[in-house]
């Protein structure tokens, strides 16, 4: 992965220097050198640009001011000779503030910075978002059905009632493959017919697990590892 990095800065030497940091950094791809934010406009239209070194005192619009104009700017380092403009640079989500002249160390940690957080948001927007949620054919329609809301599962034959809060719904699938789809660490098995689900378990009681409304066995050859994994490192001891 590389950062399309646009360098923007009036001064010819200080270009110069950025320029060559930037060719000894491997994860850099310098697209193009500016001489004011006004040339640079084309190149943020027509390139995809990840990253600029923005020079603030130029001819024409300033570097603040040009960064102000931009909808949905890219990454910015901006690069000056002046350190008082630091904290009008922060307010405006910069990921640093280099100082004239730039060493190339310091740009250096700046640019990895900026490869960094540029890695962590390209990993968060691509997180699928866990589905609370789930369909099932009932009567001719598709009943969307929430984790949270069922309290059980009992199995008849090919059928199957998934008994909700408020009501209950019967479904033409078997229980093996409820209890294959549904998240295991939310549902589990306690007996041939039944799975229950774990957050609504109120209470263990001899052979039964109580539910909100209900009462459900546990089979006696799943009793130990039922009672385990309800349990878990939620059970306090003397």
């Amino acid at each position: 992965m590389k950062l399309n990095c646009l360098i923007i800065d009036d001064e010819p030497f200080a270009r110069k220097g950025l320029e060559e940091h930037a060719r000894e950094i491997d994860f850099l791809h310098c697209v193009a050198s500016c001489e004011n934010a006004l040339k640079a406009s084309s190149y943020l239209n027509e390139e995809k640009i990840d990253l600029i070194y923005l020079d603030i005192h130029m001819p024409k619009i300033n570097g603040i001011d040009f960064l102000k104009s931009l909808k949905n700017p890219p990454l910015v380092i901006l690069t000056t000779a002046y350190s008082n403009y630091a904290l009008e640079g922060y307010s405006l989500d910069v990921i640093d503030y280099l100082v004239k002249p730039i060493t190339f160390e310091r740009f250096l940690k700046a640019s990895q910075k900026a490869f960094e957080y540029f890695q962590l948001k390209a990993r968060s927007e691509n997180v699928i978002p866990p589905v609370d949620y789930f369909f099932v054919r009932c009567d001719r329609k598709f009943e969307k059905v929430f984790f949270r809301d069922v309290s059980y599962v009992e199995g008849l034959q090919n059928y199957a009632v998934i008994h909700l809060l408020d009501k209950k719904l019967i479904t033409y699938i078997t229980l093996t493959s409820l209890e294959n789809q549904l998240p295991k660490d939310q549902f589990l098995k306690v007996h041939k017919s039944f799975l229950v689900s774990i957050p609504h378990v109120k209470a263990i009681e001899g052979d039964e697990i109580i539910l909100d409304q209900a009462r459900i066995p546990m089979s006696r050859n799943l009793k130990d590892s039922v009672v385990k994994q309800i349990l878990g490192n939620t059970l306090f001891k003397r």
